[in-house]
């Protein structure tokens, strides 16, 4: 029975799973971040804390103990390097494990597994929210939440009303200045049509005056010569002395 026992096998003997986590912890220094699977991601979390909290030894024989577990030079340099500068005044908890899902061709369980100092922005396609249970959900409501929505719920209206009574007003003060311009526009036409016709009417009448005026003309002509006819009509007055 495996009582007490923590090590994850991570299905593999001890000298493949020695090889398995010296590589995957090389890879984490390097790159500070790696995706596998959940079981593999614990498993490193554990052997990967202790080399990383060995740089804060800068010691010969620090670093010889860092390469006794990496077997790297390269993730040796990288660790003493920039990963000893920014994790030096952190007591502990170097590495962040992010669950991604399963995987679409096994099932299996993914992880993210990555240094802290390094990687502040939650990576995409991570697990959502904790789910919620019934408990969970009676708890966390409260009487705050449906008191601060409601008056957000009741201005949406008293907005809409607003706009509707000043399109109202708009409409309503449109229509009376429309009414108010229209006599405006006929008694200003009206006078100006008046003065045409009182304009033309002497012209029409003008001809009229000058056709009777020559008519009485013709009449007294015609009664001039009648008279000097008769003149000559009657016989010589004689004059006796």
């Amino acid at each position: 029975m495996r009582h007490g026992k923590k090590i994850h096998k991570i299905g593999r003997t001890a000298s493949h799973r020695k090889a398995t986590l010296q590589s995957m912890s090389a890879a984490l220094i390097q790159h500070k971040r790696i995706t596998t699977t959940l079981g593999k991601a614990k498993a490193l979390r554990v052997f990967v804390e202790p080399i990383l909290n060995r740089a804060k030894d800068t010691t010969t024989a620090g670093r010889r103990e860092a390469f006794r577990h990496l077997q790297d030079k390269e993730a040796v340099k990288e660790l003493y390097g920039s990963v000893a500068g920014a994790i030096g005044s952190r007591p502990g908890g170097y590495t962040r494990i992010v669950k991604l899902g399963q995987r679409g061709g096994d099932a299996a369980e993914m992880a993210i597994i990555e240094l802290v100092d390094f990687n502040d922005v939650k990576p995409a396609g991570s697990a959502g929210a904790k789910r919620k249970t019934r408990r969970s959900r009676t708890r966390g409501t409260g009487d705050a939440a449906p008191v601060a929505a409601a008056p957000a719920k009741a201005a949406a209206p008293v907005a809409d009303d607003a706009v509707e009574v000043v399109d109202e007003e708009v409409a309503e003060t449109t229509a009376t200045d429309a009414v108010e311009e229209t006599p405006a526009a006929e008694a200003t036409e009206a006078p100006a049509a008046e003065e045409e016709v009182v304009a033309e009417a002497p012209a029409v009448e003008e001809p009229l005056a000058e056709a009777s005026a020559e008519a009485s003309d013709a009449e007294a002509t015609d009664a001039d010569a009648g008279d000097d006819a008769q003149a000559g009509d009657e016989p010589p007055t004689e004059h006796r002395g």
